[in-house]
């Protein structure tokens, strides 16, 4: 049986032309039609038993940030609809202790794309099913590349914010995108001003 490996994308962005890495038009394959950003939505529900919790009791970090993951990964999978890898973490914040018992609800949706490349977003509330306390605990974004049957990156199709919120969250995704690209020239430039020994 032939063992499939997943494809070095961090190589193939690394060895891609500059204007293909920054997102502008190169790629051969066509561009798919524009999706809704609403078409992306995925929500999943699990309940937080003993095995999820860390050494104080509550709920590890990780265990939220898998399942934070898997939603952001189901949303762009939905949006390209094709395989999608994880390539970065923005930002995870974690905004109130999940406990073991509590019922927690992760949403996610696609905020905005680039020429292959999509940033999810994601919202985790966690519930306490006997009280009824519900809670913000955390917030990701995400970035994801969509790849082709060899396992290059290819075009996914734009995005089209309909309503108010999914195009505050469209151009907040912007500007984290522009911020992360002048965080990486900045280090660039750094290095190359100050070689290794």
């Amino acid at each position: 049986m032939e063992r499939r490996t997943r494809p070095n994308v961090s190589a193939t962005l690394a060895h891609a032309p500059a204007a293909q890495a920054a997102g502008s038009p190169g790629y051969d394959a066509p561009v798919p039609d524009p999706r809704p950003a609403s078409a992306s939505q995925v929500t999943l529900t699990q309940l937080m038993e003993v095995t999820d919790a860390n050494i104080l009791g509550n709920v590890h970090g990780g265990v939220l940030m898998r399942l934070a993951d898997t939603a952001a990964g189901l949303a762009a999978f939905r949006h390209a609809q094709g395989p999608c890898v994880t390539v970065a973490m923005d930002e995870m914040v974690f905004l109130e202790p999940v406990h073991v018992g509590d019922v927690v609800t992760v949403r996610a949706a696609v905020n905005d794309v680039g020429t292959t490349s999509l940033e999810c977003g994601v919202r985790v509330d966690a519930e306490d099913p006997i009280s009824g306390r519900q809670v913000h605990a955390s917030s990701a974004y995400f970035v994801f590349v969509a790849l082709g049957e060899d396992g290059t990156p290819r075009p996914v199709a734009p995005l089209e914010a309909v309503s108010d919120d999914e195009r505050r969250r469209q151009k907040e995704a912007r500007i984290r995108r522009a911020s992360r690209m002048r965080h990486k020239a900045e280090l660039q430039a750094h290095r190359a001003a100050s070689p290794s020994p």
